[in-house]
């Protein structure tokens, strides 16, 4: 087996795909190297001399420039490159591009003419699909998270909920101006409307800014058996009340049975947080051959973090299914640009401590492995944060990096699951299964109850092999055959953006 690996024919660095040592003589490409430093795997060497100032190449584009001469078998990271991004950048629209992706993608639609596979889901009276039947209470302001809690407790011993009870609480819903108020509003009233929840309390106080009021009308029409509202201020007892409403609203879920639908009606949503080395080689490419397979079903994917796109958004332009398309992600990058200068921020302060000693040197080199997550797919859709997805294929979702924050703006989005991928490891959970894809096998097998599905078998077995196993583990996933780690030990939270004052 190799021991560096070259992503790109155009790259002037190789991976290490396990730690190499100073002074080790590896022969690799047809030709030899004398490793001048230590190489953690997952970290670059130079395939070539780089004079400073020269650009250093993977993934078939620069990562970043050479701030020294690097000779080639040496170690290459953030000590000796730095970032190329700045505020501002030009964009170009080439409709030739676009319409050869669009072609690549609509050959891939044949190949799965007659042939989409079916999952067992809860069909729902709006004619969406849940793949979970969950009860779940919705707290409108932070000041009652305590009676949910309470409230959630006593449902999860007192109710037969096969999939479980869940409370979202969150510190808002009161003391906010402008678009973090109306963020909280839209993200929290999206939930309400989650398929996979079969029902909903939604719990109020009664004076918060985010009124009852306002707020139920915010969230329009619903299933009365299955959505109940309850403003603690107006009842003599909140916790008798709301046990009582819960209860009503299991009775109604009774009723409900998995029945076979089309694949073709999951939206999926991907993401990734403490990446590694190894992201943009093994998990992030995987979760984009699982987009493209999905979204040839005629699926739908969600793909966010836009700080985590800088550096590579002219590829997701490049996919755009037209120009509207085209302007609307060059929208959506600007304005997150435009929020990081409007605090002061440069757009490049990336990546973190964790991804730096993973391997990725500059935001460049994790934006590049990032985008991946989309494959090659169309780019059909762009979103707003706290709106929710319309458009099927991929669509771009509109939040930050922070992996709790953008989790829960895909579930509100309404995404069904989430595809998301590590090399460092989490335990996070959203409101949505959230399946845990390690970059590469040691974390598989020392994180056993945080991972759900090891990326890092490329490294060694038939990508066909790989990607068909994840997507065969959707199907189970998505029929409640399986669960996820996040789901078998209740890590499962919310989390809404915010970015203006606190009265």
């Amino acid at each position: 087996m190799e021991k560096l690996i070259k992503i790109n024919p155009r790259d002037n660095v190789a991976v290490a795909i396990s730690p190499l040592f100073k002074g080790d003589i590896i022969t690799f490409d047809g030709a030899t190297y004398t490793l001048i430093n230590d190489l953690p795997a997952g970290h670059k060497m130079a395939l070539q001399d780089i004079k400073e100032g020269e650009k250093v190449i993977k993934y078939g584009y620069p990562i970043g420039a050479a701030t020294c001469d690097i000779p080639r078998g040496a170690h290459v990271h953030a000590f000796n490159i730095k970032t190329l991004l700045s505020e501002e950048a030009a964009y170009t629209y080439d409709e030739k591009k676009a319409q050869e992706y669009i072609e690549e993608a609509r050959i891939k639609e044949l190949s799965w003419k007659d042939k989409i596979p079916t999952i067992r889901a809860y069909e729902r009276k709006n004619g969406d699909i849940g793949i979970r039947n969950e009860l779940w209470i919705i707290p409108t302001v932070g000041c009652v998270n305590k009676i949910g809690e309470a409230l959630c407790s006593w449902a999860q011993k007192n109710l037969s909920i096969e999939d479980g009870v869940h409370v979202w609480t969150h510190p808002f819903g009161c003391s906010q101006l402008g678009d973090d108020h109306e963020n909280t509003r839209h993200i929290l009233a999206n939930l309400v409307h989650h398929p996979n929840a079969g029902g909903v309390l939604v719990l109020s106080l009664g004076c918060e800014n985010n009124t009852p009021e306002s707020f139920r009308e915010l969230v329009g029409q619903v299933d009365e058996e299955r959505v109940k509202f309850m403003t603690c201020q107006k009842v003599d007892d909140e916790i008798a009340e709301g046990e009582k409403l819960l209860g009503q609203i299991a009775d109604a879920m009774k009723k409900d049975e998995r029945t076979s639908v089309s694949m073709a009606r999951l939206r999926v949503g991907f993401k990734c947080g403490g990446s590694d080395g190894f992201s943009g080689i093994t998990a992030n490419p995987l979760v984009g051959r699982f987009c493209d397979e999905l979204t040839a079903m005629g699926g739908t994917a969600v793909l966010t973090e836009v700080p985590e796109m800088f550096g590579a958004e002219q590829i997701l332009m490049d996919r755009a299914k037209d120009r509207q398309t085209f302007e609307e992600v060059v929208a959506l990058i600007n304005n997150f640009k435009h929020y990081f200068t409007s605090h002061g921020q440069v757009v490049y302060e990336n990546p973190s401590p964790g991804n730096k000693a993973g391997g990725i040197s500059t935001l460049e080199d994790k934006s590049l492995g990032c985008v991946q997550k989309g494959g090659r797919s169309i780019v059909t859709g762009v979103a707003k944060y706290g709106e929710r997805i319309t458009a099927k294929g991929l669509n771009l979702l509109s939040g930050p990096g922070n992996d709790i924050v953008s989790t829960t703006a895909q579930s509100a989005a309404g995404v069904h699951l989430i595809l998301f991928t590590t090399g460092r490891g989490t335990p996070l959970g959203s409101p949505v299964p959230t399946v845990k894809i390690a970059t590469n096998s040691e974390l598989a097998r020392n994180k056993k109850n945080w991972i759900d599905f090891n990326a890092g078998r490329l490294l060694s077995e038939d990508e066909r092999t790989v990607t068909n196993d994840l997507l065969q583990y959707i199907v189970k996933l998505a029929s409640g055959d399986v669960k996820t780690q996040n789901e078998l030990h209740g890590y499962a939270e919310i989390s809404i953006f915010k970015d203006g004052v606190v009265l």
